[in-house]
């Protein structure tokens, strides 16, 4: 457990051990939602949109045909053929 001090500007400082953990870097931004169970749930906002477009996109290279490194060599050259 960490316990971080709030200003009267409503700022906070996130502790190393914690920006560690999130891999927070300067500049980064920091996503605050609420689950289900009505939990605050801290996040860094570049991991998290990673993950939602990874869950968006799956399924999709299948759906192009893609099934192994082969089939990336192969569109990417006639890709580069097409130019």
């Amino acid at each position: 457990m960490v316990l971080a001090k709030v200003t009267s500007k409503g700022q906070v400082t996130v502790p190393a051990e914690i920006r560690k953990k999130l891999n927070i870097n300067d500049g980064n931004k920091i996503l605050f939602y609420e689950n289900e169970q009505g939990q605050i749930i801290i996040e860094n906002a570049n991991v998290n949109a990673f993950h939602s477009i990874r869950k968006a996109m799956e399924g999709e290279a299948e759906k192009a045909g893609i099934y192994s490194d082969e089939d990336v060599l192969r569109i990417v050259k006639e890709i580069r053929g097409n130019k």
